[in-house]
């Protein structure tokens, strides 16, 4: 299951990255933030910070674009994420 939870989140990612005016986005980060619940419930915290990890250096090395910035999108799930 993490494994197709990674596709996933790196293919709304990449998608939100080269497309950052679409309309889609906010559906894309509605889902991104609901596997983000999901890793968070299996896992926790380290779940989390494992995912994020592994993202940004796959989106990295993909397309070169840093998504970082998304992480904010799973504030609120836990005390212990604050970006």
């Amino acid at each position: 299951m993490d494994f197709m939870l990674e596709e996933e989140l790196i293919d709304l990612m990449t998608f939100c990255l080269q497309n950052p005016n679409s309309s889609e986005i906010s559906d894309k980060h509605k889902r991104i933030t609901e596997i983000g619940q999901e890793l968070f419930a299996d896992g926790g915290i380290d779940a989390l910070e494992n995912f994020s990890f592994v993202l940004k250096n796959r989106i990295i090395e993909e397309i070169e674009k840093d998504p970082s910035s998304m992480r904010s999108l799973w504030n609120g799930l836990t005390d212990e994420w604050q970006y």
